[in-house]
């Protein structure tokens, strides 16, 4: 089984790999069902979805009718002002059939407009700490995409004190010197301050490759915007790699396809790779960084 871990301050303890649920986005309810069934034999305990990750919300309503109670249920909101994150909310609650979510995050809050929004009065932040007050959320969180992010994270923790961040983190990332720094002190303030720290992006291999007229090539279907690894062993390997940090929690990829590999390496509970495994893997496999501050930094 998949170990816990006290989930920043928040009291509960989380499975260390968390069920990114936007897998179930484009799938039927029944594959849905079984997806779910998978991940909670595992002992995965924390389930993580979006107001806009497609059908999500929909597909795990059946299950959560009747067992609620077994997860740690954390959504997400794109929108910055009051009103809106309000609104989304509220939605989420009623696609799910439930009276509360655990956590309420902020998604992808790394511009600097949109975090002025988030942040005034009136703005996101405002509403769900009402909605908090009164019983619709427990938690709240914050997530980002890019290099950016950290640096945002810190910014956000020191205007509000948010119960968990979202980062992307993988050994190709961390080569960033920047984004490893800004990383590293996030990570110390989160240490400091109970503030969980949640990780996505663990088995990216990088983009899509693209063709020569500059469009992604196909080669059959895809479940996430980013090419995944697909070799299991060095799978195995970036999984270890973040759960080798007592700090870190994994999200799963959106690439269902992938869960067997990524839940079976958290269960063996396996020594974290050495720095040279993780290189070796990276020349092999050709592996990318997927933002660069630049042009493939938003997505």
């Amino acid at each position: 089984m998949i170990e816990t871990a006290a989930f920043g301050s928040t009291g509960h303890l989380s499975s260390r790999v968390i069920f990114g649920a936007a897998a179930l986005g484009a799938m039927s309810q029944e594959r849905s069902d079984k997806t779910i069934e998978l991940v909670r034999a595992a002992g995965v305990n924390h389930f993580d979805t979006a107001a806009d990750y497609g059908q999500s919300e929909d597909r795990l309503e059946p299950w959560l009718s009747s067992h609620r109670g077994e997860v740690f249920l954390a959504t997400k909101t794109g929108d910055r002002d009051g009103p809106g994150a309000r609104a989304s909310l509220e939605r989420s609650l009623e696609r799910m059939g439930v009276d509360h979510v655990d956590l309420i995050q902020l998604h992808n809050l790394v511009e600097d407009g949109e975090w002025a929004t988030a942040h005034r009065t009136g703005g996101a932040v405002q509403a769900l700490a009402q909605a908090r007050d009164e019983g619709l959320v427990r938690f709240i969180g914050i997530t980002g995409h890019g290099t950016r992010v950290s640096r945002f994270h810190l910014r956000s923790l020191a205007e509000f004190d948010f119960d968990s961040v979202l980062i992307p983190y993988n050994f190709t990332m961390m080569q960033n010197p920047q984004y490893r720094a800004d990383t590293e002190e996030l990570l110390a303030l989160c240490s400091d301050r109970g503030v969980a720290v949640q990780t996505i992006k663990a088995i990216a291999r990088g983009r899509w490759p693209e063709g020569q007229d500059g469009i992604a090539e196909s080669r059959g279907p895809r479940f996430s915007w980013y090419q995944p690894l697909e070799d299991e062993a060095a799978i195995g390997r970036s999984v270890r790699h973040i759960l080798g940090n007592e700090q870190l929690f994994l999200n799963t990829t959106s690439d269902a396809t992938k869960l067997p590999m990524v839940l079976a390496a958290a269960a063996a509970n396996g020594m974290a790779p050495t720095e040279q495994e993780l290189q070796t893997d990276t020349d092999t496999f050709s592996i990318t960084p997927l933002f660069d501050g630049k042009e493939l930094e938003r997505i």
